[in-house]
């Protein structure tokens, strides 16, 4: 480890794909009413809060109001058996790969958003948009770097 890091008290030996919760995404949102994508739910003007498992509050340090991030989440009530599928918005079916639905073998989604507000001793942080049910598990959180996230011959 090198200075300054703090690790996880009793974080399992990385032995194959596990995966750990870190938290919840509180969202406005439910089966009959939640956006399609993240563009939807940004037209909606309605935000979100993430909420971190207690233990992941020290993993906000650096992170501020304003900025932007990657969350990773487990869609957890969508189907893991849809090699194609049959969107509304396409002419014809396209397999599962060539689409961003939660239907797919490993029902991780992403969704680049920006932080609204920021409570590390609460654990939690609020986000301006978000296109997943209330209660959606939460994997992960990045920051977003032009730098680094912006596709090549992208103006950024």
């Amino acid at each position: 480890m090198r200075s300054g890091e703090v690790a996880l008290e009793g974080a399992p030996d990385p032995d194959g794909p596990r995966l750990r919760l870190i938290g919840r995404i509180r969202s406005p949102w439910g089966p009959d009413d939640c956006p399609k994508n993240i563009a939807r739910a940004r037209e909606t003007g309605r935000g979100a809060t993430v909420e971190l498992d207690p233990l992941f509050a020290p993993a906000l340090s650096g992170l501020v109001v304003g900025q932007p991030v990657i969350l990773l989440y487990w869609m957890d009530r969508a189907r893991r058996d849809l090699l194609t599928q049959a969107p509304r918005h396409v002419e014809a079916p396209r397999g599962t790969f060539a689409l961003r639905s939660p239907n797919r073998p490993n029902m991780i989604s992403q969704a680049t958003v920006r932080i609204t507000a920021l409570d590390p001793e609460r654990a939690s942080f609020g986000i301006d948009a978000i296109d997943c049910f209330d209660g959606t598990p939460l994997l992960d959180i990045k920051p977003w770097l032009a730098t680094i996230d912006m596709p090549p011959g992208d103006a950024g």
